[in-house]
């Protein structure tokens, strides 16, 4: 039987994105205390969280990190949200992330995400993965482990509905199907995507498509402005025996993403 972890949206360098505890806010720091306090509460809540879950399930045959593991410049928001704007800095958390469920004999898997986080012109988790020994870094990779095949991919389409949400990851499987069939890519089982920050399934009794939960928590400015539907924070964690796999999202309620009522 082979263990396979799967982590993706990070968003390191980010006041909400997975911070270990060397970066992590400290309360009543920066301009608006009770706005730092809240990030405090939620980074150290959730890298508690990820820590004793990643442990627990240790060890893992393979990791695959499908994309995002840095926030990036941050230009859309001049910066503001960011605890980290160096991104070889944010690179740093990202290894610290990853190398907490690495051990002695895991596979290495990164998946390269969206270019306005992880670097348009460069490949910032092509650094990640040197300097981690990856057993591959790219922009679609498919994996082979006891006579099941993995497809992933860190991009796929979201939906404003919650009725629509399995449509697109049901799309991403039709392709896959598709492109297989011309011969150009291998015939997957499983279909992964990520990017969309909610954990997603459709399938048959033999496929399997879905899309993973988040490491980033919820309070970025784009989410609580622009976005109505629910999040998920946590990871996927497959085995994988004999042609056949079983699927366990872990996921997490952290108390700290909570939104209060104003008592007036």
């Amino acid at each position: 039987m082979k263990r396979i972890l799967v982590i993706s949206d990070l968003h390191c360098g980010h006041v909400a994105g997975l911070t270990p505890p060397s970066w992590q806010t400290r309360p009543g720091e920066g301009a608006s205390r009770n706005k730092q306090a809240k990030f405090a509460a939620i980074q150290k809540e959730a890298w508690n969280w990820y820590a004793k879950n990643i442990e627990a399930g240790k060890p893992y045959d393979l990791v695959v990190c499908n994309g995002d593991a840095v926030d990036g410049r941050g230009e859309r928001t001049g910066g503001t949200e960011l605890v980290a704007v160096d991104r070889y800095e944010q690179a740093q958390m990202a290894e610290v992330c990853i190398q907490k469920a690495l051990t002695s004999g895991t596979k290495l898997v990164v998946v390269i995400g969206t270019a306005y986080h992880v670097g348009a012109e460069e490949d910032w988790e092509s650094l990640i993965a040197s300097d981690l020994n990856a057993l591959k870094v790219g922009s679609h990779e498919w994996v082979t482990t006891e006579g099941v095949t993995f497809d992933f991919k860190h991009h796929v389409g979201s939906s404003s509905v919650p009725y629509g949400r399995h449509t697109s990851v049901a799309k991403e499987g039709l392709w896959s199907d598709l492109w297989a069939s011309e011969g150009l890519t291998p015939k997957s089982d499983v279909v992964v995507r990520s990017h969309v920050h909610y954990f997603q399934y459709a399938g048959t009794r033999k496929q399997l498509r879905l899309t993973t939960p988040a490491l980033q928590s919820m309070g970025s400015k784009y989410g609580s402005r622009r976005c109505s539907g629910l999040v998920d924070f946590g990871f996927i964690v497959f085995e994988v025996e004999d042609g056949t796999f079983d699927m366990e999202p872990v996921l997490a309620e952290l108390k700290s993403e909570r939104a209060k009522a104003i008592k007036v």
